[in-house]
């Protein structure tokens, strides 16, 4: 495949982000990777975007790498995307995804950004990565990166198409899906969407209709559960979520939009799972929706999905809802969930888990001593990850600002900070 990655960071080759870039490059040698210093050469572009044209002609897959500054993309690829659209190139028939680094801070207003200016031009914008500054130095890092690449690549050769996988499929013993739902008589049409999802997917599935099952009520904040997560409720609940529900492969919500919301039954069993306090028990168990109603119209609706999905650490495979074609739907729903499980995919966090995780890790932390299930989950999953840990990165920030602070060492360094910086970079490239 013929990828494009337009280098959005005004440092170049000296850019942290396009090291992703570069690593994928050499771990995918059956693609052709090109590179365009957009951010770097933006006035030369705007004097003549001849040559970046001919580029972005040749090119099957756009990539747009940038670090993230102050809640977009820098101005010099905002500027750049400013000339794709005026050079009135149709860019239809091109895919397009994101390659961003930063510290997750609102990373999600960055990729919404390109993914509006690629629907603007007629290009599918296939989901981004957004990493972590230091994540390719680290194997977890390296191996989010591939995985990404891999799902890219399958959504490329088509797996991911509405309409695919509709036909029933014969089921695989080795991995079990359950659909949690609050079904009533009335909900013809979503059990219809249920049953037809249970017909396409390849793995068996389980149904637990939250409407039959005896809670006694919703969550009164009693605290009875801080300590060793006993719930002060006798109706089994617990025993349903953690022996049952949080044993599955994977974990689908089926409901029918009431009240901007998935109704009020579903938001007493979401105030239960609180037995589990803030614990991330089902990290890395991908999620999916079926959705009755018009959930294209529900933004709050649609966020909260996605920041449940980020804050616990789990993939949002999908929501099939019945606006346009139901059918094809659940088959893209069914076919991305199988890719999840059998690939184990789970990218990094964006903000909304990051920030999340960052808030429930230093409440913990200071009520630890009442919430002593919480704490122990913490601790013993490295969620503690306080930057007062990092001294010597610290030191090391104290030693660079010494010499910053001197304006004769500073002249002298000229450009070898960056340089510096990406040291580490270049030498996991060569490794």
């Amino acid at each position: 495949m013929e990828i494009l990655v337009i280098n959005g960071s005004p440092k170049g080759r000296n850019s942290i982000t396009l090291h992703t870039c570069l690593y994928l490059e050499k771990k995918f040698p059956q693609h052709h990777f090109e590179y365009l210093a957009a951010g770097q050469r933006i006035h030369a572009y705007e004097k003549d975007f001849t040559p970046a044209l001919e580029a972005l002609r040749k090119a099957e897959l756009i990539v747009f790498c940038y670090p993230v500054y102050t809640f977009l993309v820098p101005s010099q690829l905002h500027r750049f995307i400013e000339l794709m659209k005026a050079s009135g190139e149709d860019f239809s028939a091109k895919a397009a995804t994101q390659v961003s680094t930063s510290k997750h801070f609102y990373d999600i207003t960055a990729h919404r950004f390109i993914k509006d200016n690629c629907a603007d031009m007629g290009m599918r914008c296939l989901d981004g990565l957004s990493a972590d500054m230091d994540d390719i130095l680290t194997p977890r890092g390296q191996k989010q990166a591939r995985d990404w690449m891999d799902y890219v690549m399958w959504q490329l050769e088509g797996a991911d198409v509405a309409g695919a996988g509709l036909s029933p499929a014969a089921k695989k013993a080795d991995k079990r899906a359950v659909i949690v739902t609050d079904l009533t008589a009335e909900d013809v049409k979503l059990k219809g969407m249920i049953d037809r999802f249970v017909e396409v997917f390849p793995y068996e599935c389980d149904i637990v209709n939250i409407r039959e099952f005896p809670i006694q009520g919703g969550c009164i904040s009693c605290f009875n559960c801080a300590g060793d997560g006993t719930c002060a409720y006798k109706d089994g609940f617990p025993e349903l979520l953690r022996e049952n529900i949080h044993r599955h492969d994977a974990i689908l919500y089926a409901f029918r939009i009431q009240d901007h919301s998935m109704g009020s039954r579903f938001k007493m069993y979401d105030d239960r799972q609180f037995c589990n306090g803030h614990r991330t028990v089902t990290m890395g168990t991908p999620f999916g929706y079926i959705v009755e109603g018009e959930y294209s119209k529900e933004e709050n609706l649609r966020l909260l999905l996605e920041a449940r999905a980020q804050v616990g650490g789990n993939f949002l495979a999908g929501v099939a809802s019945d606006e346009g074609d139901a059918d094809a739907n659940i088959g893209l729903l069914s076919n991305t969930l199988c890719f999840a499980l059998e690939h184990q995919y789970c990218p990094p966090q964006n903000f909304l888990g990051v920030g999340g995780m960052k808030i429930f890790r230093d409440l913990i932390y200071m009520m630890r001593g009442l919430m002593r299930a919480d704490h122990k989950f913490f601790k013993s999953h490295g969620q503690y990850d306080f930057p007062q840990k990092k001294w010597r990165t610290s030191w090391a920030m104290y030693l660079v600002g010494a010499l910053m602070r001197n304006k004769k060492l500073k002249a002298k360094m000229g450009g070898k900070m960056n340089e510096g910086m990406i040291g580490p970079y270049e030498k996991m490239l060569k490794q």
